[in-house]
């Protein structure tokens, strides 16, 4: 808004913004800036007669009365429902075209044991990308022959207890890695299965850090070098070659990258047929999902539905059969089922020069919980959650307790006007890639992670103390 009166204004006024301007167009005012958008949040969540947020059956308030703020809750029975349907929606799908799909969880977006075991349990299998991650799906008792093994670098030791425990599949993204691989297997006397990445050179729909199928990236085989890789892994009698391997990106809504990343892998898929099987194809994951009402992501069933067609129709316009299928989601299993609990510390109202205000809304977690706002981004939503709010709905910024100006949770909400110091406040959608993005920024613990089911809560994996802290400090002895 200009401060000036219409008779006298400058010509550099006209050109200011007008002051809702700070809003950006895919934020819609809300009617209630107490609801709950569907979608985005877990499906038991739930508000009481006293507006508190509820989850799986339990207030928010009492949550953290017990295990304090910043809290990560998890919705267990989210995570497993949202598995089971993806496992049942691909099974599907390839059933419909004469083949079989096997659905990976990509341990990355947010692996503990109790995860592990949950999607185990729902039918899927588990996908690492580190010795940490390994391990940890094997503490969890994941069988090592569903354990997919991921990575750009994976070391010498990394794949030495790979091939050691047994693990279904490792997918080879270097001609390094290959050599490697063969040393191993000739020195132990096993047989590894094995995959390709490729670059598809698809440019997924989504932020540059989070599209993986671009040429110039770290990860895979570009399409013409991929065959030598495969015909020396043919050549070595330790390793087994099965398919290929290939992922656009993630947070990806619709079928239109993945079409077009599946016809150019079944190009060379078809041509290494001439040499021997190719029996697998893994498409990766990507799916994305809902962090706000503005976000409209593509149903898991309709991805489904259309991604197994692509491949199908490739395969008969080139006249092969159709492989089996694995994909590897992460995001859309657990992605919705998480919920941070924050407590408000302090608000303030900031004016820009066109007139504009900003409610800034400072919570006692940020970027050491959630890195994602400040890496690449990404938006995210926030309601009160101790209380219903009763004033009028403002243009809000919720930013975290560290000393960086980009640390922000949430860059642009409208929450009540009433918030106050005191206030919990609720970030959805933080299930993926916050917890395993955590770090001990400006020395804050990293937060517990609870899980929550038909009304009782357990801690999953433990916070952090100061205690903690300074047992990594070795100068504290001293």
């Amino acid at each position: 808004m200009c401060p000036f009166p219409p008779e006298i204004v400058p010509d550099w006024c006209s050109v200011l913004p007008p002051a809702d301007t700070l809003a950006p167009d895919w934020l819609a005012l809300p009617a209630d800036a107490n609801d709950l958008a569907a979608g985005v949040w877990p499906a038991s969540a739930s508000r009481d007669d006293d507006g508190t947020l509820v989850l799986a059956g339990i207030r928010s308030t009492d949550l953290v009365a017990t295990y304090g703020t910043p809290l990560l809750v998890i919705d267990e029975q989210e995570v497993r429902a949202r598995a089971n349907f993806l496992r049942s929606a691909f099974d599907a799908a390839a059933a419909a075209h004469g083949t079989a799909a096997r659905v990976y969880y990509a341990g990355k977006a947010f692996l503990c044991t109790a995860v592990a075991r949950w999607v185990v349990e729902e039918g899927l299998a588990v996908d690492v990308c580190t010795r940490g991650e390994l391990e940890v799906a094997l503490a969890a008792g994941v069988a090592p022959s569903s354990i997919g093994f991921h990575g750009n670098n994976k070391s010498v030791s990394e794949l030495e207890r790979a091939v050691e425990v047994g693990v279904g599949t490792i997918i080879v993204d270097s001609a390094i890695e290959i050599e490697r691989l063969a040393a191993i297997t000739a020195r132990t006397g096993a047989v590894q299965q094995v995959l390709v990445r490729v670059i598809s050179g698809v440019h997924a729909e989504t932020h540059e850090f989070l599209a993986t199928a671009h040429e110039d990236q770290k990860f895979g085989f570009p399409l013409g070098e991929a065959a030598e890789a495969v015909a020396r892994i043919r050549e070595v009698p330790g390793l087994e070659f099965r398919g290929l391997h290939c992922h656009i990106g993630s947070q990806i809504f619709g079928v239109a990258g993945f079409r077009e990343s599946a016809s150019r892998v079944l190009e060379l898929h078809a041509a290494l047929l001439g040499d021997g099987p190719v029996p697998q194809l893994n498409l990766g994951g990507g799916f994305g999902i809902a962090y706000t009402s503005a976000d409209d992501p593509t149903p898991i069933d309709e991805l489904a539905t259309g991604i197994v067609a692509a491949v199908a129709d490739g395969c008969a316009a080139r006249g092969i059969p159709v492989p089996s299928l694995s994909f590897e989601p992460g995001r859309a299993v657990i992605g919705t089922a998480g919920v941070t609990l924050y407590e408000v510390g302090t608000t303030k109202d900031v004016t820009v020069r066109s007139g504009a205000t900003r409610r800034y809304v400072s919570v006692d977690g940020g970027m050491s919980d959630n890195a994602r706002a400040a890496l690449y981004g990404a938006e995210y939503s926030a309601r009160l959650a101790s209380r219903t709010g009763d004033g009028d709905a403002v243009l809000s910024r919720v930013v975290g307790k560290h000393c960086e100006s980009g640390d922000v949770v949430v860059d642009h909400e409208y929450l009540p006007s009433d918030i106050a110091p005191g206030d919990l406040l609720a970030v959805p959608a933080t299930g993926a890639y916050c917890a395993p993005l955590a770090s001990n920024y400006n020395h804050v613990p990293r937060p517990p992670v609870v899980a929550v089911r038909d009304g009782r809560a357990a801690v999953i994996v433990r916070g952090e103390s100061v205690d903690d802290l300074l047992s990594r400090d070795a100068g504290v002895d001293a």
